[in-house]
């Protein structure tokens, strides 16, 4: 396996399909479900591992993200990755970077009214992803679904030439969403958290709050909306950790 620090040095072999899982690193078993994916239809697999100053809104979350690189490397040697893009902050921020990609569309509230500028951030760094890896697919995560739709409509707009690829959410045994953010959880957060994805099983908005407010949880929102099909999406803080996760109303049991 590859492992590129510098744009300079990421030089790939282009005999047949370039496949891209962007990732912020703390890979876990969702990532590996990604990167499964995607090897099974690509000739080359890159994965990157870059925590994106640029969507962060608070500091803090940005000071707090998990980050081992080591473990990452071998967690992606595992998974049969080709090569991994894991450039520091000033590779792909240099001094004067100036043009960032605003999305609007769907976007707009959710996650685009609870942390502005995220999705600015998201795509940017996406775009910059594909400008520089030029793959000819691209994985995403369904658990992060108004990002993937997001980014969707960033490849329509902008005529990319990249097909971004959906794997469905991958879920530990008492129901939780796999997210890296869950590592920052004390048992009783845990047990707490496990409405989240009792309250999408009712797939209905009003009941999914009785649920989550039962178990003492705020949500930032609750809401069905449109995403690649309507969608129940959730996001509740748990302690000092931010969760989201969403499930379709139709046609998938959490």
């Amino acid at each position: 396996m590859i492992v590129a620090r510098s744009i300079r040095a990421l030089e790939l072999q282009r005999d047949g399909v370039v496949g891209l899982v962007p990732t912020m690193g703390a890979l876990h078993a969702g990532h590996a479900a990604l990167f499964a994916a995607a090897r099974a239809q690509c000739d080359v697999l890159v994965a990157s591992i870059f925590v994106n100053p640029a969507q962060f809104q608070e500091p803090a979350d940005l000071a707090a993200y998990p980050r081992d690189l080591e473990r990452d490397l071998a967690a992606a040697e595992r998974a049969g990755v080709d090569v991994v893009f894991a450039p520091p902050a000033e590779e792909l921020y240099p001094a004067g970077f100036a043009t960032w990609v605003v999305p609007e569309g769907v976007a707009v509230g959710l996650e685009g009214e609870h942390r502005p500028g995220h999705f600015r951030g998201v795509a940017t760094i996406c775009v910059k992803l594909f400008n520089i890896v030029r793959p000819r697919r691209a994985w995403f995560g369904r658990k992060d679904a108004q990002q993937v739709a997001v980014l969707k409509q960033v490849v329509r707009d902008l005529n990319l030439d990249v097909e971004i690829r959906v794997v469905e959410t991958v879920r530990d045994a008492d129901g939780l969403a796999v997210s890296s953010r869950n590592a920052r959880l004390s048992p009783d957060e845990r047990a707490s958290a496990r409405a989240i994805p009792r309250a999408l099983a009712a797939r209905d908005p009003e009941v999914a709050r009785r649920v989550l407010a039962d178990a003492g949880l705020e949500p930032d929102y609750v809401a069905v909306v449109d995403l690649d099909g309507p969608t129940l999406a959730v996001a509740a803080r748990v302690g000092n950790t931010r969760l989201i996760d969403n499930v379709r109303v139709e046609g998938e049991t959490p």
